[in-house]
């Protein structure tokens, strides 16, 4: 039956899941039944708890998923104004972000956004901005 805990729910549906949590216990695959707020995760960065700050609405950053070692969040929607956040897991200091447009045009023309992976490359597309977490951007 919809609507029971485990049920996958459309990202913008799903409640939001303040349950305090560790690092460690941040889960390797998306959660689809609710979305862990950066609030909750007790080692979250400053600049995590302020990723939405300037985009409409201020949205709270939410956990996507780990990619490799990295931990994704985002704040905003998956299509239009949002930033992402990836950190280290093993290391917190060592960060990316990657802004998505809301009009899918970047200086460059058609992009998606824009971004830096871990070895500094800026790329204007999400996905080769995603293949950069794993070494393969």
């Amino acid at each position: 039956m919809a609507g029971e805990p485990g049920d996958a729910l459309p990202y913008d549906q799903r409640p939001a899941d303040r349950t305090p949590v560790h690092t460690a216990d941040l889960p390797a695959t998306p959660t689809r039944d609710r979305n862990i707020v950066a609030s909750a995760w007790l080692e979250a960065p400053a600049d995590l708890l302020h990723l939405g700050d300037d985009l409409p609405g201020q949205p709270e950053a939410e956990f996507k998923r780990r990619i490799g070692p990295w931990l994704l969040w985002r704040a905003g929607p998956a299509v239009g104004d949002a930033r992402y956040w990836a950190g280290d897991a093993d290391d917190l200091s060592r960060v990316c972000t990657y802004r998505l447009r809301p009009d899918h045009v970047g200086p460059e023309g058609a992009t998606n956004g824009e971004g830096a992976g871990p070895d500094g490359e800026v790329v204007r597309r999400f996905r080769a901005w995603k293949e950069s977490l794993l070494g393969r951007g």
